[in-house]
């Protein structure tokens, strides 16, 4: 059969047995609204006649590409690369193949790519290209080891070709079959629809040894004074770095802790003091300059909280862990220059949550493994009020000083919030655990979720104004720079999200899970994007008059 009939072929067993309406089976897209057809591929991939005719056409386009190897993301990708790469047998010109993971191995080999990928130049595979995501995440993690892909083949493409400036700009040539108006569809999205891919430039880039795959949590997220960044890592060591060219200007190695959780505690900054705590069970204050030790606190057996400061009391407050049958977390207050214990406060469960400080009415809010939320007065650390919620609080409670609101998140995706008196006024719903910790900006607290959503909330009327929706769950704390709000998601992407309208307005993808909130310095300019794997990414954003040269320079 000539390659013209099996492509018609192939048409007709999309149209018949891949194309599906709303008349046939409810569709849900991402955002779960219901949606009207879909192209669901899979149902035909492990039928052996289908998926034969599949290599074949793939093979008779691109016969005169070998030697070649084939690669794409699970798991859509899986069958076809296991197809085209036993048709090769047949047709005497033996290739490889590979697959990326969507996120890294936890255990084993800790891989990201399964198959071995040999010099031979990389055609990437997939079922559908639409708004080209999963191509993006490939190349990162392909780019990322040194390789480049020299074309994309795909059996439907959703956009018109000119849409893909990620392609374009790299002279990948992109091959399909078929495009949506061979169905009766109209092309989805327009170029002045489509979002700026990479709209930061990398500055710099460290990683710090020996990350931990296995924790896909919040970990130490960086923190900025005016010349350095800081934060901790798995391995125990805690890092000092230039923000102008990511050098390190000291470490310091934290005392014995579990294998791969060595500081998960995000620093704070104070009078040329860092402080943070760690696995090791200790408190640290360190000179920024030198690194220094200036004092330790070492009454926990873990501390993976954050702490918080009270300037105005010259205080420190952070969550403490203990391997006590009755005694087993609670919250601590510090005298900030001596490490001195001012008062304490023991709980039934760990306490990984991260305290608040409210300056104004002197009082800080925390967190707990009970699921209760708690609220003390910061100077005596008499208790004023405590909370029964259905989860645990893992997270940052967040004060709305204009309100004098606290609003926890917990693991039973709750977002509970209550008046400084401990009344719950309000309880919005997600349908999944809430890591990240919630923010207040003006009117609003927005609130991400392992749910995949990002919700935004008015805290006059307690209404959602609108719900931005991730591919995967959101782990990340939100930030604010500008009229834009930034949030990494476990695909390895920092969304950069309208604060009006909840649209995405840009990306930038790495190659590792973002689970904790980015760093800003306004004086430069500068973004610092962490990653689950201890990564620091320093980057600068694009202007227009940039991103044009740079078209033009590839022109």
């Amino acid at each position: 059969m000539s390659s013209g009939k099996d492509i018609q072929t192939l048409k007709k067993i999309i149209k018949e047995e891949v194309f599906i309406t709303d008349g046939q089976e409810r569709i849900v897209s991402q955002g779960g609204i219901d949606s009207q057809w879909l192209f669901d591929f899979r149902s035909i991939f492990l039928n052996p006649h289908h998926i034969n005719l599949i290599a074949d056409i793939f093979w008779e386009t691109h016969k005169d590409k070998y030697p070649f190897q084939v690669g794409g993301l699970e798991v859509a990708s899986v069958p076809l690369l296991s197809a085209i790469v036993t048709k090769s047998i047949e047709k005497g010109k033996p290739i490889h193949g590979f697959f990326i993971r969507k996120s890294r191995k936890k255990d084993g080999l800790l891989k990201m790519i399964e198959g071995k990928m040999t010099d031979d130049p990389i055609i990437l595979v997939d079922d559908v290209i639409n708004s080209g995501r999963t191509f993006i995440r490939q190349l990162e993690v392909i780019e990322g080891i040194g390789r480049e892909v020299q074309s994309i083949f795909t059996i439907l493409r959703f956009r018109n070709s000119d849409y893909y400036d990620f392609a374009h700009d790299r002279g990948i040539k992109i091959t399909s079959l078929f495009t949506l108006p061979d169905f009766g569809h109209k092309f989805r999205g327009t170029r002045k629809q489509k979002l700026h891919y990479q709209p930061f430039d990398v500055q710099w880039y460290f990683k710090s040894e020996d990350p931990n795959f296995f924790h896909v949590v919040p970990k130490s997220a960086p923190t900025l004074d005016g010349k350095h960044v800081y934060f901790g890592s798995d391995s125990g060591n805690f890092w000092a770095l230039k923000q102008g060219n990511g050098s390190v200007v000291w470490k310091y190695k934290v005392g014995f802790h579990p294998k791969g959780k060595g500081i998960f505690s995000t620093p704070i900054v104070h009078n040329s003091t860092v402080y943070f705590g760690a696995y090791d069970g200790n408190m640290y204050a360190l000179d920024t300059k030198t690194g220094r030790r200036k004092w330790i606190f070492m009454e926990a057996d873990w501390i993976g909280s954050s702490p918080a400061i009270a300037e105005n009391i010259d205080t420190l407050f952070v969550g403490l862990e203990f391997g006590l049958w009755k005694k087993r977390g609670g919250i601590v207050a510090l005298d900030l220059e001596t490490g001195e214990k001012k008062w304490e406060y023991i709980m039934p469960e760990y306490t990984h949550g991260s305290p608040a400080y409210h300056p104004n009415k002197k009082v800080v809010a925390i967190g707990s493994n009970d699921g209760v939320a708690y609220l003390f007065n910061a100077k005596n650390g008499k208790l004023i009020w405590k909370y029964q919620t259905g989860g645990e609080i893992k997270g940052t409670p967040v004060f709305d000083l204009e309100r004098n609101y606290i609003i926890y998140g917990s693991y039973n995706g709750e977002l509970n919030i209550f008046n400084l008196s401990g009344k719950l006024l309000h309880t919005h719903k997600a349908d999944f655990a809430i890591f990240s910790n919630p923010l207040v900006k003006g009117n609003n607290v927005y609130a991400a979720s392992a749910d995949k959503k990002l919700y935004c909330i008015d805290l006059d009327t307690f209404k959602e104004k609108w719900v931005f929706t991730a591919s995967v769950r959101i782990f990340a704390s939100p930030a604010i720079v500008d009229d834009k709000l930034y949030i990494g998601a476990n695909d390895a992407r920092l969304h950069e999200i309208d604060l009006e309208t909840g649209k995405e307005t840009s990306f930038f993808q790495v190659t590792e899970r973002i689970t904790n909130r980015i760093a800003y310095n306004p004086e430069t300019k500068r973004f610092f994007l962490p990653t689950f794997a201890n990564e620091i990414y320093c980057l600068e954003k694009k202007t227009e008059k940039k991103e044009e040269k740079e078209t033009q320079d590839k022109k």
